[in-house]
C-alpha cells in the first residue's frame, strides 16, 4: 500500500497543487511571480519523484483493490510523466516576462495549467477506455480555457469557441467508440479487449473494430491530422503564446500516450485493419501540413501548420506498427521526445521575444534578427534545423528512426514521400533563418538578458544539438545512443 502511494505521489501532488492556487488567487497582495514559483515548485517535487521511480519499478495496477486495472505504472507511463511536467515548468519559467506583461493573467491561470498536467498524467496511466476519456477531457476542458482566457480579445474567443465545439464533438465519437466496444467485450478494460481481440476470429470482431475506429477519429483530430485538422491554425494563433507553446509541445504529446497504448496492447493483433486507412490519413496530413505551414505569413501559424506535418510522421510510424516493424514504436517515442525538445524551444523563443511586444511576428519582423539578437538568432536556428530534421540535430534521428521503420515494414512510397515533405519544410523554416541573417536592421543591438527564460532556451537548444551528435562521453547526460535506448525501454515496458 505505501509503495502504490509513493507511485500516485507525482500525480497528487501536481492536483493538490492546482487547489492550492486556486486558494491563493482570492487572497490579495500574492503577485504573479509568486503564483508562478509556487506551481514550478509543486511540478518540480513532481519531477524528482518521477525521475526517481523511472526504470526502477515493475508495471504494476495502482490501488488495484479499489480501481482494479484502471491505472498503470510502468516506465512507457513515467516517461510521458517527465514530458508533461518537464513541459509546463518550461512553460513557467520561460514565460515569466509574458505573464508579468499582461494584466489578463491570475492565480487560476496556472491552477488551470496543472490541471492540465493532473489530466494528461492520468491519461498516459490509463488503461481503461472510461478512465482515458474522462483524464482526456480533464486535460482538454482546461486547454480549451486557457486558450480563451484573454476574455476581451476577440481572436482568443473565436479560438477558444471553435476548439470547445470541435473538441467536445470529436470527444463524444471516444464514448460512442467506448460504449460499442464494451458492448461486444462486456469490459472496457485494456487487458480484457486484448484477452477478448486475441481469441475471436476477425469476422466476430465488427462491433470492436468499428468502436475502436471511432476512437481513432478522436485521437486524429486532437493530434490535428487531416482532415481534422481544421482548428489548429486558428487556435494556436488566438491562443496567448505560452498556451501555444504548451500545447504545441505537450499536449499534442499526451494524446499519443493513449494511441500507442491503445496500439500496442488493447487492439495490437488487429492493428493491420487500419494500415491502409493510416495510410490514406499520412499523405493527407503531410501534404495538408506543408500547404497550411508554406501559406502562413505569422510565424506562429507556420509553426502550427508545422505541427501537423510532424503528427504526419508520428503516423507514419503508427501505420508501421501494423506491418510488424520492430523498429516503429521506439522510433516513435524518439521522435516524440525530440519534437517536444524543439517545439518547446521554438515556441519558448516567439513567447520570449512576445512579452516586449503585443502584436502577432510576422516573418519580416525578424528581418535583421541576428543582428539584434544575435544568441537567440542561434537558438531560434537551431530549432528550426532541427524542425526540419537538419544533420547533427536530434530532430534529424528522429526523422532517420521513422522512415527506417517505414522501409522495414515495407512502406517504401510512404518513406519517399517523408522525405519528400522534409525538403519541402525547408523552404518554411530556412524562410524565418534568412530572414533573420540575410537581411539588414535598423534598430541597434540589445543585450541578451541573463535570466531564468534565456538560460532554459539555451539548454534546450545544447540539448537539441547534443541528442543529434552526442555519444556517452557524458555519463549522466543522454546522447543519441542514450535517447535510443530510452525509447527503446519504454516501449518494452508496455503491457
Amino acid at each position: 500500500m505505501m509503495a502504490e502511494l509513493f507511485y500516485a505521489l507525482p500525480m497528487a501532488i501536481v492536483v493538490l497543487g492546482a487547489f492550492v492556487l486556486m486558494l491563493m488567487s482570492n487572497i490579495e497582495g500574492i503577485n504573479l511571480n509568486r503564483l508562478n514559483l509556487v506551481a514550478v515548485f509543486f511540478l518540480m517535487i513532481s519531477l524528482v519523484l518521477e525521475f526517481m521511480s523511472f526504470g526502477s519499478t515493475h508495471e504494476v495496477y495502482l490501488f488495484e483493490e479499489v480501481f482494479g486495472d484502471s491505472f498503470i505504472l510502468d516506465d512507457f507511463a513515467t516517461m510521458f510523466d517527465l514530458m508533461f511536467t518537464a513541459g509546463a515548468i518550461l512553460t513557467l519559467l520561460i514565460n515569466n516576462d509574458y505573464f508579468k506583461s499582461r494584466d489578463y493573467i491570475s492565480g487560476e491561470y496556472f491552477a488551470l495549467i496543472l490541471f492540465s498536467v493532473f489530466g494528461m498524467m492520468m491519461l498516459s496511466h490509463a488503461h481503461e477506455l472510461v478512465t482515458a476519456f474522462i483524464a482526456l477531457e480533464i486535460a482538454s476542458l482546461s486547454v480549451y480555457t486557457l486558450v480563451g482566457y484573454h476574455k476581451n480579445n476577440r481572436i482568443s474567443a473565436e479560438a477558444m469557441m471553435k476548439y470547445m465545439v470541435l473538441g467536445s464533438m470529436t470527444g463524444a465519437f471516444f464514448m460512442l467508440g467506448t460504449a460499442m466496444i464494451y458492448g461486444a467485450v462486456g469490459s472496457t478494460a485494456l487487458s480484457e479487449i486484448a484477452f477478448y481481440v486475441n481469441n475471436r476470429e476477425v469476422e466476430e470482431l465488427t462491433l470492436v473494430i468499428v468502436g475502436a475506429s471511432f476512437i481513432m477519429v478522436t485521437i486524429m483530430f486532437k493530434i490535428g491530422a487531416v482532415p481534422f485538422h481544421g482548428w489548429i491554425v486558428d487556435v494556436y494563433h488566438g491562443a496567448p503564446y505560452p498556451i501555444t507553446m504548451f500545447m504545441a509541445s505537450t499536449f499534442k504529446i499526451a494524446i499519443f500516450a493513449i494511441a500507442l497504448r491503445l496500439y500496442l496492447v488493447g487492439f495490437a493483433s488487429i492493428n493491420s485493419f487500419w494500415t491502409e486507412i493510416l495510410q490514406v490519413i499520412t499523405i493527407l496530413t503531410l501534404f495538408g501540413g506543408s500547404w497550411l505551414a508554406i501559406s502562413q505569413n505569422v510565424v506562429k501559424r507556420m509553426l502550427a501548420g508545422s505541427s501537423i506535418v510532424h503528427s504526419g510522421y508520428l503516423l507514419i510510424g503508427i501505420s508501421s506498427l501494423g506491418l510488424d516493424s520492430e523498429l516503429a514504436a521506439s522510433a516513435i517515442m524518439f521522435y516524440l521526445i525530440a519534437y517536444f525538445l524543439s517545439a518547446a524551444g521554438a515556441f519558448g523563443i516567439l513567447s520570449f521575444i512576445a512579452s516586449q511586444s503585443k502584436k502577432q511576428m510576422r516573418y519580416e519582423d525578424f528581418k535583421g534578427f541576428a543582428h539584434r539578437r544575435p544568441y537567440m538568432a542561434l537558438l531560434m536556428s537551431i530549432f528550426m534545423l532541427s524542425l526540419a530534421g537538419f544533420p547533427s540535430t536530434i530532430g534529424f534521428l528522429g526523422k532517420f528512426y521513422i522512415f527506417t521503420s517505414a522501409i522495414e515494414s515495407g512502406q517504401i512510397m510512404l518513406a519517399g514521400l517523408g522525405i519528400l515533405i522534409a525538403f519541402i519544410s525547408v523552404f518554411y523554416y530556412f524562410k524565418l533563418i534568412a530572414m533573420m541573417y540575410f537581411y539588414p536592421s535598423e534598430i541597434p543591438q540589445k543585450k541578451l538578458p541573463i535570466n531564468i527564460s534565456t538560460i532554459l532556451i539555451a539548454m534546450m537548444g545544447l540539448i537539441v544539438v547534443w541528442g543529434g551528435i552526442g555519444t556517452s562521453l557524458i555519463p549522466f547526460i543522454p546522447g543519441a545512443d542514450g535517447f535510443i535506448d530510452i525509447a527503446v525501454q519504454v516501449i518494452r515496458s508496455l503491457r
